[in-house]
C-alpha cells in the first residue's frame, strides 16, 4: 500500500445463488468481481483492488455479515461532496443491490485485515423440516422430511464444541497429507426451532443451527449439518460424532448439506 492509499473496511450481505462463491474467478459471477468491478467504475480507477474477505463463501453460500478489506486511492473522489463513506456505500449499493449490498463502509484502523484480524466467525444454517417446500424459503433453507428430533440434534452439536480434529468434517486442503490434523476451536453452538411468525414455512417447522469458530476449515459447517439432520433422524447419536472426531475418519457419514441454506452471519474483532 502506498502513501496515497488508505485501507478500508466494507460490510456486507448478499444473496448466494446469484454468484458461484466470493473468490474472483475470470469470466464467472463471483461476489468479489461484482464488488472489484463497482470500485472501478464507481471511483475511476485504473485496475480493479484487490479484496481480501473474512472468509471465502462457496457458491449458494449467503451472507449478512461479510468484512472486506481493500485499499483505496486518497482521497477517495475528486470533489468534497458529502461524507466520503455514505457516499462509497450510496454509490455502490446504486450498481449492486439487491444481489450485494454494502451494509457500513469506514477507513480501517491501523494494522486491520479482515481476514487474520478476526477472532471468530459466526454461520447459521435454516433447515426446513416439512414435507412439502415453502415458496418462500427456496432458497435460503434446505427442505428435510421429518420429522427431525431437536433435542437429539442438540446432544449431537454440543458433541463438536472445544477443540478437535475436524479431518472427518472438512474437504482436505491439497497441501494436507490424509493422517495430517485439521484442528479447530469450535466456540458455540445452538439448535432452535424458530418461531415462524410471519408464516414463511408454511408447513412444517423451520430449524437454525447456528456456530461459532475461531475459523472453519473448509464445507465444515455444512458436514456438520448434515450430521445433525441424521441425529434428528435417530440415524447416528452424539457418541457417533464424537467418535469422527477421534478417528478423523469420514467414512459413514453423510454427504455435506447443500449449500443454499448456510449464510455467513458475522464476523468478531478485537
Amino acid at each position: 500500500m502506498t502513501a496515497a492509499q488508505r485501507r478500508w473496511r466494507l460490510d456486507l450481505a448478499y444473496r448466494g445463488q446469484d454468484f458461484h462463491g466470493f473468490a474472483p474467478q475470470p469470466g464467472i459471477a463471483t461476489v468479489a468481481g461484482a464488488l472489484s468491478g463497482t470500485l472501478v467504475t464507481v471511483l475511476r480507477l485504473d485496475e480493479p483492488p484487490r479484496l481480501v474477505c473474512a472468509g471465502r463463501t462457496d457458491t449458494g453460500v449467503h451472507a449478512l455479515g461479510q468484512v472486506v478489506h481493500v485499499d483505496l486511492p486518497e482521497p477517495l473522489f475528486d470533489d468534497e461532496r458529502g461524507d466520503p463513506s455514505e457516499r462509497l456505500a450510496r454509490s455502490c449499493n446504486r450498481l449492486l443491490a439487491p444481489s450485494v449490498v454494502v451494509t457500513s463502509c469506514a477507513p480501517a484502523p491501523d494494522g486491520f485485515d479482515a481476514r487474520h484480524s478476526a477472532l471468530a466467525r459466526s454461520y447459521r444454517y435454516l433447515v426446513h423440516d416439512a414435507p412439502v417446500s415453502s415458496p418462500l424459503l427456496e432458497g435460503i433453507a434446505w427442505r428435510t422430511p421429518g420429522p427431525l428430533d431437536v433435542r437429539a440434534m442438540t446432544q449431537a452439536a454440543y458433541a463438536v464444541l472445544g477443540e478437535h480434529d475436524f479431518r472427518a468434517f472438512c474437504r482436505r486442503p491439497s497441501e494436507l497429507g490424509p493422517d495430517e490434523p485439521i484442528v479447530r476451536r469450535v466456540l458455540d453452538v445452538a439448535v432452535e426451532v424458530v418461531d415462524d411468525a410471519l408464516g414463511v414455512a408454511s408447513v412444517g417447522t423451520l430449524i437454525r443451527i447456528d456456530l461459532t469458530a475461531q475459523a472453519f476449515c473448509h464445507q465444515m459447517v455444512r458436514s456438520i449439518v448434515a450430521v445433525l439432520v441424521e441425529s434428528g433422524r435417530h440415524a447416528c447419536s452424539a457418541a457417533d460424532v464424537t467418535e469422527h472426531l477421534r478417528s478423523g475418519e469420514r467414512s459413514g457419514l453423510p454427504a455435506p448439506a447443500p449449500p443454499e441454506g448456510l449464510c455467513l452471519m458475522s464476523v468478531a474483532y478485537a
